[in-house]
């Protein structure tokens, strides 16, 4: 017998790790960001052009949304051991093709690689049959490229940043002189979550997690 909507067990990703998904905005702090499983899909947006402006980024942002919203349901509709959970915010890892520090001047291409954590039931059986489901609504050729993997970002700084996207630099001075304070120093990709929607907020009012992992 199907249970009723009452009866389904509900995830609540963002409250269960509210360390990596809400931190304060007042303050830089030093994490460690375990494991998690995520739906992953590379791109690049070309010289000159920001994301906003990117056709082919705001089409793989609606792929991401496509399967991240379909595995949801079909986790909540299963027959056995239903499931219904939270779809956790869109995040970003960024850096430039040649390698150099990203500094938001998008002079040079940017590589992107969107990510979308997924709870630990989705099997790579459910992902298959989203990316296919999402396909048959609207072919896309960012679904391509899209895969299943689990990932470790390890020791990061972090910090919600509240405002528009353009005054991120000065966040990001504050998180690599804190983690300069405390012995250690950036690696690795730059790292946002998108906790606001550019499309219903106000730039003063956006949130948006700034993340970086940092070595000794």
């Amino acid at each position: 017998m199907a249970r009723t909507e009452s009866e389904i067990p509900k995830l609540d990703l963002r409250r269960q790790f509210k360390e990596f998904y809400k931190p304060s905005a007042k303050e830089v702090a030093l994490v460690d960001v375990p494991e998690f499983l995520f739906v992953a899909l590379d791109g690049t947006v070309g010289a000159g052009v920001r994301p906003g402006e990117s056709e082919d980024f705001s089409e793989a942002m609606g792929a991401l949304y496509a399967v991240g919203y379909g595995l949801k349901f079909m986790s909540k509709l299963r027959t056995e051991d239903p499931i219904d959970y939270t779809v956790m915010p869109v995040e970003g890892l960024w850096s430039t093709e040649s390698g150099s520090k990203f500094e938001f001047d998008w002079r040079e291409p940017s590589l992107y690689t969107l990510l979308m954590m997924q709870p630990d039931h989705i099997t790579p059986t459910m992902y298959e049959q989203a990316v296919s489901e999402a396909r048959e609504k609207g072919p896309s050729s960012a679904l391509d490229g899209m895969r299943l993997e689990r990932w470790r970002e390890g020791l990061s700084v972090q910090i919600m940043h509240i405002g528009p996207y353009a005054d991120e630099p000065a966040t990001l001075d504050k998180m690599e002189a804190f983690a300069a304070e405390n012995g250690h120093e950036f690696h690795g990709r730059h790292h946002e979550i998108y906790i606001g929607n550019p499309n219903r907020s106000k730039p003063e009012n956006l949130k948006t997690v700034l993340r970086h992992p940092v070595r000794d």
